[in-house]
C-alpha cells in the first residue's frame, strides 16, 4: 500500500527580476511550492493513476515517494514504512522507473540487470530466472547481448523497467514508462503492468495517455498547479466532469481549476 498524507516540497527561488504576467501563482514568501498537501491512497494490488499536465508537480511527487526528494511538510509510507525515517527499507520494497533511462552504455542489458539483482541481493541464479520471465513478457530476448549504446528507445526502456523490476518488488512507482515509444513497444509495456496487477502488485504511475488508464488504473488523482485537483475512479472522474471521454473530462477539470485559481 502507498499512503500519502498532505505532502508537500518547495524550493528556494534565486532572485530574478520578473514582470507581472510572469509571475506564477505557486511562487510565495520566496520559495516554489511546487506540491502542496497532496494526500492519495494505493491500496494493495491496486493501480492508480497520477494524471496532469507538465509542470504539475507529479515527477515531484513520484520522487518524494522513491525517497530521492525530501518532503517539505507532510508524510508518506510504503507499506507502512515511513519515506523520510526509514528510506533505506523503502528503497528495498520498491521498484522505482525514472523519467530517464540512465543506462551504462558499454554493458549489455543482461550484465546490467543482473548487476541491479545482485545490487539487491539476490543470486545470479535468481536473476537469470526473474529476467527470464521479465524478457518472455516484453519480447527482449533478441536484444539481451547487445551493448545498450546499440539499443533503440524502446530497448532501452524495456531494459530499464526490468531493471526496476529484477528484485521482484511489490510496490512499483513508473514515471511515464510509455513516453516516446512506438505501438509495438508501449503495448508490451501496458502488458507488463497488467500482468503486476495480476501477481497482486501495487502500481503508481504517471502518464499523458488517456487510453492507458481507462485500460489499467482502478483509481486516478489528477494534480494541477501542485495540489489535487481531483481523487477518484476513472467514472467517477468522467461524471465529475460531465464527460464521455476521459481525454474531455481531463481539460475539463484543469480547466475549472484554473477559473477556480483566478
Amino acid at each position: 500500500m502507498i499512503q500519502v498524507n498532505a505532502i508537500g516540497k518547495k524550493f528556494k527561488i534565486k532572485k530574478t527580476k520578473k514582470t507581472q504576467t510572469e509571475l506564477d501563482p505557486r511562487e510565495q514568501d520566496g520559495y516554489f511550492h511546487a506540491v502542496r498537501d497532496v494526500s492519495f491512497t494505493c491500496p494493495d494490488g491496486s493501480i492508480l493513476g497520477l494524471l496532469g499536465p507538465n509542470g504539475a508537480g507529479k515527477t515531484t511527487v513520484l520522487r518524494m515517494l522513491s525517497t530521492a526528494l525530501k518532503p517539505t511538510s507532510g508524510s508518506a509510507s510504503i507499506n507502512g514504512i515511513d519515506i523520510v525515517r526509514d528510506s533505506l527499507e523503502v528503497r528495498r520494497q520498491i521498484g522505482f522507473l525514472s523519467g530517464a533511462t540512465g543506462l551504462y552504455g558499454r554493458l549489455t542489458p543482461r550484465e546490467m540487470i543482473y548487476y541491479y539483482g545482485q545490487l539487491h541481493g539476490m543470486t545470479r541464479e535468481a536473476c537469470r530466472s526473474e529476467l527470464e520471465s521479465l524478457s518472455s513478457i516484453m519480447h527482449m530476448g533478441s536484444f539481451l547481448d547487445r551493448r545498450n549504446d546499440n539499443l533503440s528507445a524502446g530497448m532501452k526502456q524495456k531494459v530499464s523497467i526490468a531493471r526496476t523490476l529484477i528484485h521482484d518488488p511489490q510496490v512499483i512507482v513508473f514515471d511515464e514508462p510509455t513516453t516516446g515509444l512506438d505501438v509495438e513497444a508501449a503495448e508490451a509495456i501496458i502488458r507488463l503492468i497488467e500482468d503486476c496487477k495480476a501477481r497482486k502488485k501495487t502500481v503508481l504511475f504517471s502518464t499523458h495517455h488517456m487510453h492507458e488508464v481507462e485500460r489499467l488504473c482502478d483509481s486516478v488523482v489528477l494534480i494541477h498547479h501542485g495540489e489535487v485537483a481531483f481523487n477518484g475512479t476513472v467514472a467517477d472522474m468522467k461524471r465529475t466532469a460531465n464527460e464521455t471521454h476521459l481525454d474531455k473530462a481531463f481539460l475539463n477539470l484543469i480547466g475549472k481549476e484554473a477559473r477556480r485559481a483566478a
